[in-house]
């Protein structure tokens, strides 16, 4: 039913790359073309080779960069008169405000996006931008707003067997039961969208497919062991691409499940390592999680209580206004769970 994964954005002379290739090779190979293109003067050509650069700077963490590419990439596409590879330049720019945290930015990229990919005619841009706004929504803890355009892009990747889309989709809606309890719904999503992306060869998938399917092992089965062999797992396929965020997000992971098995000690080295990650490529979202998670850890080995207040209550304010919702009631029930009056420690 499903072909083999491909990578949609990597286009023009990057079209042989595979969706496993190393980010670092991917990267090297998009300056190059790039670079060609730019010198024998085909706007069109570098347009779409400066796609690849920039979300290969973006996967690895390289916010800065990635942000001066995708931007590159437009207006090149602008010149070239290229809609396609306008709205696909968009697309990357809005991905990449969603990484930031910077989500009325996002919501504005990817909708744009959305809109001249579908006046283009490219059917792909658009069907990824929309799924853009929907993993934004689901981030930000809006289940409700977007869960039945998760459910229609998944329809839709299923229909066109495309393995990568339909991975995603399920892994989105998977994702949404788990956070709202229903973790035996949430394990066959997630086993379903692991097996489609091992025969489909989608090694980035197939690591949060594992990585969901270890969440709800520990928290439902108090199977850690299973938890963590699956996590390392996850891990050999997330270094074998250099997926920095990814990577850094199968740590935090890991610090979870440790702190369920009350290993308090491995899973706060666990959450300091996340969270050194997260920062070093200004992903505020994972940074929160991770600070969370050590805080609670911390609290776990002895820190005071009014430290644990103080450092919860300071993660609070910092998410205030952020759109993270999801991530605010996780810190509230930290609140709860270690006793702790939020409107007091403020």
């Amino acid at each position: 039913m499903y072909g083999k994964a491909f990578a949609p954005e990597y286009q023009g002379a990057l079209t042989t790359l595979s969706v496993n290739s190393s980010l670092t090779d991917v990267l090297a190979e998009g300056i190059e073309k790039l670079r060609e293109a730019e010198r024998s003067g085909q706007p069109a050509e570098a347009a779409r080779c400066g796609l690849a650069v920039a979300e290969a700077y973006r996967r690895l963490g390289k916010v800065g960069e990635a942000d001066r590419a995708w931007k590159a990439s437009y207006r090149t596409a602008r010149e070239a008169g290229d809609a396609a590879a306008m709205a696909w330049a968009l697309w990357s720019g809005g991905t990449l405000a969603r990484q930031r945290g910077a989500f009325p930015l996002a919501w504005r990229l990817l909708g744009l996006a959305a809109e001249l990919g579908e006046r283009a005619g490219d059917v792909v841009c658009r069907g990824y931008s929309l799924a853009g706004l929907a993993e934004t929504g689901r981030i930000q803890g809006d289940y409700a707003a977007v869960g039945r355009l998760h459910e229609q892009l998944l329809a839709e990747a299923r229909r066109r067997g495309e393995a990568r889309h339909t991975v995603w989709a399920l892994e989105g809606i998977a994702q949404m039961h788990r956070n709202t309890g229903d973790f035996d719904r949430a394990y066959t999503l997630f086993e379903e969208a692991a097996e489609i992306a091992e025969r489909a060869e989608d090694r980035r998938g197939h690591a949060w497919a594992l990585r969901g399917l270890a969440d709800i092992l520990s928290v439902r089965d108090k199977d850690t062991k299973r938890a963590l062999e699956l996590l390392s797992r996850a891990e050999a396929g997330c270094r074998a691409m250099n997926l920095s965020s990814a990577l850094a997000y199968n740590h935090k992971m890991r610090g979870n499940v440790l702190y369920r098995a009350e290993r308090h000690e491995e899973a706060r080295r666990m959450y300091e390592l996340a969270l050194s990650e997260f920062r070093a490529m200004n992903e505020p979202r994972g940074e929160a999680l991770a600070r969370l998670g050590l805080a609670k850890s911390l609290a776990r080995l002895g820190r005071s209580r009014d430290e644990t207040a103080a450092e919860l209550a300071d993660l609070a304010s910092s998410l205030e206004g952020s759109g993270l919702k999801h991530v605010q009631r996780l810190v509230e029930r930290a609140q709860e769970e270690f006793g702790l009056d939020a409107e007091v420690v403020r």
